[in-house]
């Protein structure tokens, strides 16, 4: 069994666009998207630099895109026939378009809300998120809420990221839990899923509400607690409250071994999910969509392992 996820805030690198607009069509259909989102996302995905595309509201559209645009080019959800679905922090959106819950047009639309949103909530406070390498994740979540930080993601596989004041996170550099080998400042603008992001719960919950959701194609697995949702509401829902609450994707690889996935695919910027999978998912055949060279291997994951 197949499952196709896509990649959180941070995975974005200057230029990854490039290769990919080089595919029949894929110029054009970006360039209508930034047309509708009133932001160059060709210009983003080729040409600006680290500092640029780190920039919130810039970079979750622009990873939405990326995700939507390589999936596309295997073909559309019936054809690669993932048993499930599934998306760290912002990818749950590229999800959500993956399972037919949204549109590509209403789900960047929404992550274009989520973006500016988060962005604004950011710059009340300084605020980041750092990920630790190594140690027991009891401890580390113990030692992060004695300084006074969230425990925003759990990975799995060894990796906690922590979020809270610059201030903070300085304190963890130089005081770090029993066992972690190395506290690793990440590329994002905030502190991501934690009380932080409050004020754009209340936008975004707006912008969902304009929306009409779909159920689920295929199931749909939530990195709020991991569980599959097949309620189109539900998972609209959820997107909105992961916003300020934690990500657990380590819940959500324990459902994937539930389920008997047997590949994944990782869509472009892929290689942190599948690094992930890699070392909490042994036996489990990974790729990465990097560029579109990679297309021809994805291709052949699929029809080895997608429909069973």
């Amino acid at each position: 069994m197949l499952v196709l996820v896509a990649p959180g805030q941070g995975a974005q690198t200057p230029g990854f666009l490039t290769p990919w607009l080089d595919l029949p069509g894929a110029a054009d259909r970006v360039a209508a998207w930034s047309d509708v989102l009133g932001l160059d996302l060709v210009h983003y995905g080729t040409q600006a630099d680290a500092d640029a595309i780190r920039d919130t509201a810039v970079a979750q559209p622009l990873l939405v895109a990326a995700g939507l645009l390589s999936a596309a080019a295997l073909g559309d959800t019936s054809e690669i026939a993932p048993g499930a679905v599934a998306g760290h922090s912002v990818g749950e959106i590229t999800a959500a378009a993956f399972a037919g819950v949204l549109d590509a047009t209403a789900a960047l639309a929404l992550v274009r809300k989520r973006g500016l949103a988060m962005a604004d909530a950011a710059a009340i406070t300084e605020t980041g998120m750092s990920a630790l390498l190594g140690g027991d994740a009891e401890t580390s979540v113990a030692h992060l809420e004695r300084l006074g930080l969230t425990p925003a993601n759990s990975n799995g596989a060894g990796q906690i990221v922590a979020a809270g004041t610059l201030e903070q996170l300085a304190v963890l550099n130089e005081d770090k839990p029993e066992g972690v080998r190395k506290v690793v400042p990440l590329k994002v603008a905030g502190a991501f899923h934690t009380h932080h992001m409050a004020p754009a719960v209340e936008t975004l919950a707006k912008a969902a509400a304009e929306l009409t959701p779909a159920d689920p194609k295929v199931p749909y697995v939530s990195n709020k607690d991991g569980r599959t949702v097949a309620n189109g509401a539900e998972v609209l829902e959820r997107l909105v409250g992961q916003v300020a609450n934690p990500v657990r994707w380590d819940l959500c690889m324990e459902t994937f071994k539930e389920l008997g996935v047997t590949a994944l695919i990782e869509v472009c910027p892929g290689g942190t999910l599948t690094g992930l999978a890699k070392r909490a998912l042994p036996g489990v055949k990974t790729l990465a969509l990097k560029t579109p060279d990679d297309l021809d291997a994805a291709r052949e994951l699929i029809a080895e392992h997608a429909g069973a």
